[in-house]
């Protein structure tokens, strides 16, 4: 049995689930997301929570599924609810970030600036070297996170470049050159 799978998902007030054909739709206060659900996992729906069950509970393939699904369905809720928010850093001399609109100008050590179109449902803020991309579907924040952390990576000599907020960075020590006498 599916340690995950086999708990319920309470569903807070003002919002509701219902699934039609083989979607799984999610609606609350922040807005509305949607999933495709796989035949072997059976969904069931009440008024406060929503249940998830497999018929073979001896295959290890359904249990992994069992456990995603139901993983997937929370993070349903969580983000209709709660929303995501991933914190990004700028570190360098003179690298800096704007919005404006859905585009991220990033300018961080090329000869140019570098333009990020932010995808529909994602917000980013900045603030002095912080960057706050927010949004309710937790797999694309991340995935957003990762795309502008990948324009500069951070570098392991001075630690230049935009990494997570909570990344930590392992710092390699420079040339030597100088300390060793030559003969």
């Amino acid at each position: 049995m599916s340690r995950l799978g086999k708990l319920p998902i309470e569903l807070p007030a003002g919002t509701q689930a219902k699934i039609e054909k083989d979607f799984i739709i999610v609606k609350g206060p922040k807005g509305e997301l949607k999933t495709k659900t796989h035949e072997i996992v059976k969904i069931e729906i009440s008024e406060k929570e929503i249940k998830l069950s497999i018929d073979d509970q001896t295959i290890g393939k359904n249990k992994a599924l069992w456990g995603l699904y139901r993983s997937l369905v929370k993070n349903m809720v969580v983000g209709v609810n709660e929303g995501y928010t991933k914190k990004l850093e700028i570190n360098g001399v003179g690298y800096k970030a704007a919005v404006s609109g859905d585009k991220l100008t990033l300018n961080v050590g090329y000869s140019h600036p570098v333009i990020y179109e932010l995808p529909v449902g994602i917000k980013a803020e900045v603030q002095a070297n912080t960057i706050t991309i927010n949004g309710i579907d937790k797999q694309l924040v991340g995935e957003v996170s990762a795309q502008i952390r990948k324009i500069r990576k951070p570098e392991p000599y001075k630690g230049k470049g935009i990494k997570y907020s909570d990344e930590i960075l392992r710092r390699k020590a420079g040339k030597t050159a100088g300390k060793a006498e030559s003969k």
